[in-house]
């Protein structure tokens, strides 16, 4: 079993975050461009760690494209899931490891805890303060959001038809689905932990009782769905992402997105600098590059993700987020029922 954030927020890690639990009032930073003098001290740091929740190949995407506009500056990327991650912190905090300069979750949630806790460190880009919209940005500068999607539906065209494909959540619940359906766990994904959220609030837990009753398949990530469908090991998900089925289906898997009638989970990534990050200046050269235009359109092109930015264009023929249908996410009260979300979880599919 893994500690949950209660065990860990009491735990090892209760005195670092009870030191830091009333920080003095913050004030939202002046922005900053990048200049010289930052690329030349993060070179002579020459090293950045990013603990990132997204799927891998995305994420050393992010990490080549940056390496290659700043040579001298090596990315490590740690990636594993939001909800180990929000753990590992804790635990490495707790014993005063300081390995981490820059953090992304696909659970804003984590932000509220870190924020509160004092890990985090202001630092504004001059992009984010030139283009960002309001609700895309930490007031005291110190997360900013690095990247957009939802947790959709999506069927095997191999296995399904087009006119048989479920079309809503409720659509799952067809008997014909029975053993043929994929889903994630919140106990490891972000992603899974916010859609969770966002689906017993509109439509209840009544719903998720009735779902576990069609004999669903679990895995861990939200990226493990779609590749379950493109592996023809089920037919339909009832979670995961959108972003993954967009990309597999541009390589030719047999794989299509569905956006449920209810509307579909929102999901907002956050990303931020550490306080205590062993290599600051790189770690906010980092930052400005992810949240910058050119750093965005390398998540959008490559991964068929949305951005914060403006600027940003998604490819032609991929659906806008603004013609999706979307839930409405709420980070401060998913951070508010983590726990009970997951218990409640466990009980229902007994995993």
């Amino acid at each position: 079993m893994r500690p949950s954030r209660r065990d860990v927020l009491t735990g090892s890690a209760a005195a670092v975050i009870s030191a830091a639990a009333t920080p003095s009032r913050a004030q939202s930073p002046a922005a900053e461009a990048v200049t010289p003098a930052l690329i030349e001290a993060a070179r002579k740091e020459g090293k950045v760690t990013w603990y990132a929740a997204m799927d891998l190949p995305v994420s050393e995407r992010v990490a080549r494209a940056f390496e290659a506009k700043y040579p001298g500056i090596a990315v490590r990327i740690e990636r594993t899931g939001s909800e180990r991650q929000f753990v590992r912190l804790a635990q490495e905090y707790g014993s005063n490891i300081r390995v981490a300069d820059v953090i992304n979750a696909s659970d804003a949630a984590h932000f509220i805890v870190w924020k509160r806790s004092g890990w985090l460190a202001p630092y504004l880009p001059d992009e984010v303060a030139k283009f960002y919209p309001a609700e895309h940005r930490d007031p005291d500068g110190q997360y900013f959001t690095s990247r957009i999607y939802v947790s959709s539906l999506g069927y095997n065209t191999n296995l399904v038809k087009p006119e048989d494909a479920p079309k809503s959540f409720a659509d799952l619940l067809d008997p014909k689905w029975m053993g043929k359906i994929v889903k994630a766990h919140p106990g490891y994904s972000g992603t899974i932990m916010t859609a969770t959220y966002q689906i017993a609030r509109e439509l209840g837990w009544e719903y998720f009782e009735k779902l576990a009753r069609q004999k669903v398949m679990q895995v861990q990530s939200s990226v493990d769905p779609p590749k379950k469908l493109a592996a023809g090991e089920r037919a339909v998900m009832a979670d995961g992402n959108d972003f993954t089925l967009i990309q597999l289906k541009e390589q030719g898997q047999p794989v299509e997105t569905v956006y449920p009638a209810e509307g579909s989970p929102l999901i907002v990534c956050p990303n931020a600098v550490l306080k205590a990050a062993p290599n600051p200046n790189a770690a906010r050269l980092f930052q400005s590059y992810l949240l910058s235009r050119e750093g965005a359109q390398v998540l959008c092109d490559f991964a068929a993700q949305q951005s914060a930015h403006p600027q940003v264009t998604a490819k032609p023929g991929r659906r806008k987020l603004a013609d999706i249908k979307v839930m409405k996410d709420d980070p401060a009260a998913v951070e508010a029922e983590a726990e009970q979300i997951k218990k409640r979880y466990v009980s229902i599919f007994k995993v």
